[in-house]
């Protein structure tokens, strides 16, 4: 019998409490709940009092950022990850389950395999869905609060990212000119890059708008790439965000590709593949 941990955020975008009963109800059809986490106002567990309670699969029920902080957390441990689209943009479940909701994703377990992934990796920080650097990272601050209801506190953000944004850009090796925005994702042999310029007001009012609406990688890439590796160049540190959570990374910081343990449970008919990147 499986043994599972649910870990739900339920400040992600679309995790209500009809919602995360539902999932718990269809786990404890599938085997035994040996325990759930409210992340974030409750820690992860810790993989050692995982093994002890004998789980062998986490169930995620959250957005992109928590399911970071749940990969890295058992990046080691042997069990496997059930990842459940519970954010605004779940790409990583997409991947993984196509467009099932949460409760048909559980109730295909049967068909379920176990695949690892692309990871990026710079520094001690690493991304399973994708990167973004450069100045329009302070859009960032504006969507949280524009997700959170907070219209006072968004407007404020958002007059300061346009801010921001309009300044000096990100110097990255092989990219032309001083992009404002930097977009990384994961391909099974090489980093996809995508450099944005937003520094005139209409590319800049739809970086913007993406951005605050959720889909951010639908604004206007200028140049596309495919790189094993991507080096940023400066001597400052430069902001960044790592599957939509905050990171600062070091002047001339190299970015590259990794791959996951076997630890991802996919449903989805097409088979991830799972080549690891050239030396």
């Amino acid at each position: 019998m499986t043994r599972f941990w649910l870990i739900a955020n339920a400040r992600s975008g679309s995790v209500s409490d009809t919602t995360r009963e539902g999932v718990v109800a269809a786990l404890e059809s599938r085997g035994a709940l040996a325990g759930r986490t409210d992340f974030p106002t409750e820690p992860l567990p810790e993989p050692r009092d995982l093994t002890a309670a004998g789980v062998d699969t986490v169930a995620v029920l959250a957005g992109d950022g928590t399911i970071n902080a749940a990969a890295r957390r058992y990046a080691d441990w042997p069990g496997a990850l059930l990842i459940l689209p519970g954010g605004t943009m779940n790409l990583l479940a997409r991947a993984l389950h196509g467009d099932a909701a949460p409760v048909a994703i559980v109730e295909l377990l049967d068909q379920a395999r176990a695949v690892d992934l692309p990871v990026i990796a710079a520094a001690e920080h690493r991304a399973f869905v994708g990167v973004i650097l450069g100045p329009a990272t302070a859009w960032n601050r504006a969507r949280e609060r524009w997700r959170a209801g907070r219209w006072r506190g968004a407007l404020r953000a958002v007059r300061a990212a346009w801010h921001r944004s309009r300044g000096r850009g990100i110097a990255i090796e092989g990219v032309a000119g001083r992009p404002q925005a930097v977009f990384v994702s994961a391909g099974d042999d090489a980093l996809r890059i995508a450099a944005v310029d937003a520094s005139d007001g209409r590319m800049l009012a739809e970086l913007g708008w993406e951005w605050l609406t959720g889909d951010w990688i639908a604004a206007g890439a200028v140049t596309s790439l495919h790189r094993p590796t991507m080096r940023v160049h400066g001597r400052r540190p430069v902001a960044a965000l790592f599957d939509g959570e905050p990171a600062l990374l070091p002047a001339g910081s190299v970015l590259r590709l990794e791959r996951s343990r076997p630890m991802f449970l996919q449903t989805r008919p097409i088979l991830l593949q799972t080549r690891k990147p050239a030396a």
